[in-house]
């Protein structure tokens, strides 16, 4: 019997779920648990999300999923723009989890995370890096080739569907 390796997910929601939603398609985030937990063996994952007041059932829905939310205040700009900006909660915690896991997925596209994943890549401590889209993710990543999975080809297994 082979025995489950223990790693964690690092969700950045608003990365993902733009970058999804720019390809036409909704993810469904209890097919995308699912999906962390069978391809890639993710006991806990911890999904970083700005927090705005009237969403409450959507953070309890992902929590009812088995996702561990981390929050972060969020700021109204004058042009009603909203700006909750994860990336600093992202990698506080998966350095505060470190010696919890076996190895790190994390979720996202944005370049800023490219030390992170170095970091991790030089530790042997990130199982997969996940894209959500091949097409539009920084090129400070490209050079992580060998860990990216990209969620493009995934939309009949993950979207939402009523």
């Amino acid at each position: 019997m082979k025995i489950k390796a223990n790693n964690y997910a690092f969700i950045d929601s608003q990365n993902v779920n733009l970058a999804i939603r720019e390809q036409g398609w909704i993810l469904d985030w209890l097919k995308f648990r699912r999906y962390l937990s069978d391809r890639f063996s993710v006991k806990k994952a911890f999904i970083f999300i700005g927090y705005m007041a009237g969403n409450e059932s959507l953070y309890k829905t992902l929590q009812n999923y088995g996702y561990i939310i981390i929050f972060k205040p969020v700021l109204f700009l004058p042009n009603n723009e909203v700006k909750g900006n994860v990336d600093a909660e992202l990698v506080l915690h998966t350095m505060i989890e470190y010696p919890n896991y076996n190895k790190a997925v994390v979720v996202t596209g944005d370049g800023d995370f490219h030390c992170l994943i170095e970091y991790l890549e030089l530790k042997n401590k990130i199982e997969r890096l996940i894209i959500p889209n091949k097409f539009k993710y920084s090129s400070l990543l490209r050079k992580f080739s060998h860990l990216i999975a990209f969620l493009n080809n995934t939309k009949d297994k993950l979207s939402f569907s009523k």
